[in-house]
């Protein structure tokens, strides 16, 4: 016969499991959580940033030069804004799915 604790761990998620023993063991006061989210949603931001300008740059800028053409300036400003639509319309669907 398992007890109660046993059943509410079987219940629980690997995921929420493993979030939940690293909270324990480190002892994270809810301002340190709040904190270490913050800095990960920045990363985040980062690497999407960083990734937005090399798919851009490599897709759009044919020749570096000092400055950029019409054509890559145009190109540049279609290519983020692409990227970022694309990128709601995935987390959209992902919200959906988990409702």
């Amino acid at each position: 016969k398992t007890s109660g604790r046993s059943r509410e761990y079987a219940r629980t998620t690997p995921r929420a499991r493993s979030r939940n023993r690293a909270k324990m063991s480190q002892g994270v006061t809810p301002e340190m959580q709040n904190f270490l989210e913050e800095e990960k949603r920045k990363a985040m931001f980062n690497e999407v940033v960083s990734k937005l300008a090399d798919v851009c740059f490599d897709k759009c800028v044919t020749r570096p030069a000092d400055s950029l053409d019409r054509y890559e300036s145009a190109c540049l400003s279609n290519c983020a804004l692409r990227y970022l639509e694309t990128g709601q319309v995935i987390m959209q669907r992902i919200g959906r799915m988990n409702q």
